[in-house]
């Protein structure tokens, strides 16, 4: 039987600022410009998660997409409407660029599918609509 992969978008917002704390202030305004303001700034991020698998032949689908909505937004709930520098341990000693985030999301979402023998294959996440970080196995 030949897999299919199947994708779901969600959405969420989040604010973050760049800064390395072994640079000066001027090295990090060359290096980040004015990402680093102390009050961060905001995204509403667009998500793509794509799995894989065998077509279930008794429901059709490789996945329920209900449960696979009520997974990821778990994970999502960790950083919507947070401030990712501050309000997650997740970024604490790494710099939420979009590819930090998304490569912490994707090690979270494989983590949690995989539990149930889900295929996580690749994860899309958009900071802006020309603009986004891919991460896949």
């Amino acid at each position: 039987m030949q897999k299919v992969t199947i994708s779901r978008k969600f959405e969420l917002s989040a604010s973050h600022r760049y800064w390395r704390d072994a640079w000066s202030e001027e090295k990090n305004k060359k290096e980040f410009g004015l990402c680093i303001s102390p009050y961060g700034h905001g995204h509403n991020y667009e998500l793509h998660v794509t799995i894989t698998g065998d077509i279930n032949p008794e429901t059709g689908m490789i996945v329920n997409l209900t449960v696979l909505k009520s997974r990821v937004k778990n994970i999502l709930n960790q950083f919507d409407h947070k401030f990712l520098n501050l309000d997650t341990d997740y970024f604490k000693d790494k710099i939420p660029t979009t590819e930090n985030i998304a490569l912490v999301l994707f090690e979270l979402i494989d983590e949690d599918l995989s539990k149930d023998g889900y295929e996580l294959v690749r994860i899309r996440l958009y900071e802006r609509h020309d603009l986004y970080a891919e991460v896949w196995k």
